[in-house]
């Protein structure tokens, strides 16, 4: 489900944050599925649990999963997702001008963005 790297320069806590967002985003996780338990994927990942108890606190703080006393954490799909469009716009525009700047082939571009929409994986 999730697979850190050692290569990558963020904390464990914000990887872990954004594969679940992704798995979110992507489809993988839907409205109410329960997610694993904090001991759960501290096992699975070999980690301390507190440092997946604050990524679950971010993604609960962004709205991306909600608590269930005694039940455990669930996929709650964001509540202002609609109030992030004009700030995730304006970013992919700066991204845009600057392969532009770059020479990037918007052939290429038109690839990557088109194999998002269909669900790809980052390449991480």
């Amino acid at each position: 489900m999730i697979v850190l790297s050692s290569k990558d320069s963020r904390p464990l806590h914000e990887q872990i944050t954004e594969k679940m967002k992704n798995l979110i985003i992507g489809g993988y996780l839907k409205e109410d599925d329960k997610v694993p338990s904090v001991r759960e994927l501290a096992s699975q990942l070999a980690i301390n649990p507190n440092t997946i108890q604050k990524a679950y606190k971010n993604l609960e703080l962004e709205g991306y999963i909600f608590s269930k006393p005694a039940k455990g954490y669930f996929v709650k799909m964001p509540d202002g997702a609609n109030s992030k469009i004009p700030e995730l716009t304006t970013t992919l525009g700066e991204i845009v001008r600057e392969l532009y700047f770059l020479g990037f082939e918007k052939e290429r571009l038109d690839k990557i963005i088109n194999h998002y929409y269909k669900g790809g994986e980052s390449d991480d």
